[in-house]
């Protein structure tokens, strides 16, 4: 799995020192909502230190406390495994959850710290009584501008993120075809494996 674009991610999600966006924005928004996890995790960032591996550790745990209610992992994962999700039982299905979940927080927490000095700002909005799409834009010193889309629906009031578009890349479609590779080339079972590897 390519290690630059799973980083790359982590950043998009979870990275913004400077949030721009207009004032008449609020949380019940998809924008709101988003920046809202998003201001969250700059507190703990800026508090963090990184001078052992306890205070690693314990920066990792308290990101984990704010991610997880703004990304609906349980979706992404259904969808990245695609139409071999249909013939997994529920047990091997909250399995499968269980370790995407935990593949992509590991990359996240990992990436985060490399866009400190980055510029987040939120260009457009577009949403209906239950799908969003969110527009960004993160600008870096030195480095090429990345255009950003989230994906978003509405689960019991919070807008949750199913999928992330990077220059028109899926984060999705990235998975699902890496994912479907492994099945086709050997089994569900070895995708488990390997998913259970990178979390060890």
């Amino acid at each position: 799995m390519n290690r630059t674009f799973i980083i790359t991610i982590a950043a998009i999600l979870f990275w913004g020192i400077s949030l721009l966006y207009p004032s008449h924005s609020t949380a019940i928004t998809p924008t709101g909502q988003l920046q809202g996890t998003w201001e969250q995790i700059v507190v703990i960032l800026k508090s963090a230190r990184f001078g052992s591996k306890a205070e690693i550790d314990a920066f990792g745990a308290n990101v984990m406390q704010v991610v997880p209610p703004r990304f609906d992992f349980a979706e992404m994962a259904k969808r990245c495994l695609g139409p071999h999700w249909e013939n997994r039982t529920p047990e091997e299905r909250q399995e499968f959850v269980t370790l995407f979940a935990t593949t992509l927080a590991r990359s996240y927490i990992d990436g985060i710290r490399s866009y400190e000095n980055s510029t987040v700002l939120f260009t457009r909005e577009w949403n209906n009584a239950n799908s969003a799409e969110v527009d960004t834009k993160i600008v870096t010193n030195g480095a090429k501008d990345l255009v950003v889309s989230y994906k978003m629906h509405l689960i019991d009031d919070d807008w949750k993120v199913y999928d992330v578009i990077i220059d028109d890349i899926s984060l999705v479609d990235n998975y699902r075809s890496q994912f479907h590779r492994v099945i086709m080339r050997s089994s569900f079972e070895d995708l488990l494996r390997i998913l259970k590897e990178k979390r060890s």
